[in-house]
């Protein structure tokens, strides 16, 4: 059934693998993000995730690909449930105006507009889930127990004695754990170990960075434990029915990992699941174990292929502090991007937070890398050039093809998802523009000719340089290769005023 949300896209790739797996069709990519709980607003941690996996698809696209971009909303859950209790609101109409903010996001943050938006209240996503339960338990991967465990409800997740400290979840230190015993369904994860194993093996660059993929590793190895699949209904109501068993919904981890292939109209094998799965995930560094064991062991009991590969990316601190409502330090990114503009956020989260580790964000750090790089960096020197080509009459005709070893360079950095390095790569190209105007000063020549013959190699780098901007700055790169397209360059408004 397709997906009322959904719309076609046009994007991406999908980097080698030393002797692991690729898309069975090397022309198409699938990308997907987490999908975040549906409990608070959009914050910083997820604009990060949502604007790095937006940047891989837009990069792939540059490559000739076409791609699959999904995100959307988790939706389902005791702490979302539970939150609906709280604002004595309709737990429909409460997930249903959340789920707008995140859709608000996307264009607020220069988000593909072509990008999948997926909510695991869609029917057809609900349908999905209750077929892959249903192919899980033919292959004898599901049964019923008694069982007790701790458990934290920010996590949705059973806490283990080293996971956790005075009662407390070491992730979500405000909430006490709570104890839970009943019957569920459990799924057999123990089954998997090996295969799990052999996935790792064979596929060396099947987690990013190489350490999460060790780290992963040694906590299959230590041994699994069959999870809880289910919840009773009496206790929690707000879920994906079990199939044949009205007592119980699905536990949400088991319902929500499904969405990246429900997006794709699975279990349709036609048409977009055809076309672009397996894919790749993209996760925050609490994901690791839901997006490389369970969902992969989940995917081999139902017969599925594998993901092709999963990058974990860190969490962004405030002066070095974890971000909460109590410390006042949460950082709004619509209220970043409306007061500075996208490209600038963009900017930002990109070039100073570390893509596999842990990235701090103030409001003064922000201010000072942007004046530093964006306003005095390339928004004067674009400014500066298109000044004195405009004031002097000089026309150029540029040509947008881009300068082959730079492009070379960024793509080797964005194989790895170093986009920092990309863009240190890009902005060393600005400066030495930036150099070379300062040495030959070409504001004292008078003769034009020789005043061109300094600017137009300056003006082609410049648009060199935007067209391999667009997919870290789309807004920007579009505004500088239509300025310098023209005729005749003008100098326009100020890319990013001084603050």
């Amino acid at each position: 059934m397709p997906s009322p949300q959904s719309s076609p896209i046009h994007l991406g790739f999908v980097p080698a693998r030393r002797g692991g797996r690729r898309s069975k069709f090397m022309n198409k990519f699938y990308i997907t993000t987490t999908l975040p709980y549906v409990n608070a607003k959009p914050h910083i941690g997820f604009a990060l995730e949502i604007i790095q996996a937006d940047t891989i698809a837009r990069w792939q696209k540059m490559q000739g690909k076409e791609v699959f971009f999904n995100t959307g909303t988790d939706e389902h859950g005791l702490k979302i449930y539970r939150k609906a209790e709280e604002e004595n609101k309709d737990i429909q109409d409460y997930v249903d105006e959340y789920a707008d903010k995140f859709k608000k996001l996307m264009p607020a943050l220069g988000i593909s507009d072509d990008v999948h938006f997926i909510r695991t209240t869609d029917e057809y996503h609900v349908k999905a889930a209750q077929e892959f339960w249903k192919r899980c338990d033919q292959n004898g991967d599901i049964y019923k127990k008694n069982y007790k465990i701790k458990y934290c409800v920010g996590c949705e997740l059973e806490k283990t004695e080293s996971e956790s400290e005075d009662g407390k979840c070491l992730v979500h230190p405000n909430l006490d754990l709570e104890t839970i015993e009943e019957e569920n369904y459990f799924f057999k994860f123990s089954k998997y170990q090996d295969k799990l194993l052999d996935l790792y093996k064979n596929n060396p660059d099947f987690v990013k960075p190489d350490w999460r993929l060790k780290e992963i590793r040694n906590f299959v190895a230590d041994g699994l434990e069959d999870f809880s699949i289910s919840r009773l209904k009496e206790k929690m109501p707000w879920g994906v029915p079990v199939p044949d068993d009205e007592d119980h919904v699905m536990y949400v981890w088991f319902d929500a990992l499904i969405n990246y292939i429900s997006t794709l109209q699975w279990p349709s094998e036609d048409g977009d699941y055809k076309n672009f799965w397996p894919g790749m995930q993209v996760a925050g560094k609490d994901n690791l174990r839901q997006q490389s064991a369970m969902w992969q062991a989940m995917l081999m009991s139902a017969g599925l292929p594998t993901s092709t590969q999963i990058f974990i990316h860190g969490f962004i601190t405030s002066g070095g502090q974890k971000m909460s409502k109590s410390l006042g330090n949460v950082i709004d990114p619509f209220a970043i991007a409306e007061k500075y503009s996208i490209d600038a956020l963009r900017y930002y989260l990109l070039a100073e937070i570390t893509p596999f580790e842990d990235g701090d964000f103030t409001i003064e750090k922000f201010e000072a890398r942007y004046n530093a790089d964006l306003a005095n960096g390339l928004g004067n020197l674009v400014a500066r050039v298109t000044n004195m080509l405009e004031k002097d009459g000089i026309k150029l005709k540029l040509e947008q093809v881009g300068e082959v070893k730079l492009k070379d360079k960024i793509s080797k950095q964005m194989t790895e998802f170093k986009f920092n390095e990309a863009l240190k790569i890009i902005w060393d190209k600005l400066r030495q523009s930036d150099e070379i105007l300062s040495n030959k000063k070409p504001w004292e020549i008078k003769d034009v000719a020789e005043k061109k013959k300094i600017l137009e190699p300056i003006a082609q780098d410049i648009l060199n340089v935007a067209e391999l901007l667009q997919p870290f700055m789309p807004v920007t790169a579009e505004k500088i290769i239509k300025q310098f397209s023209a005729k005749q360059i003008k100098k326009g408004e100020s890319l990013f005023p001084r603050i």
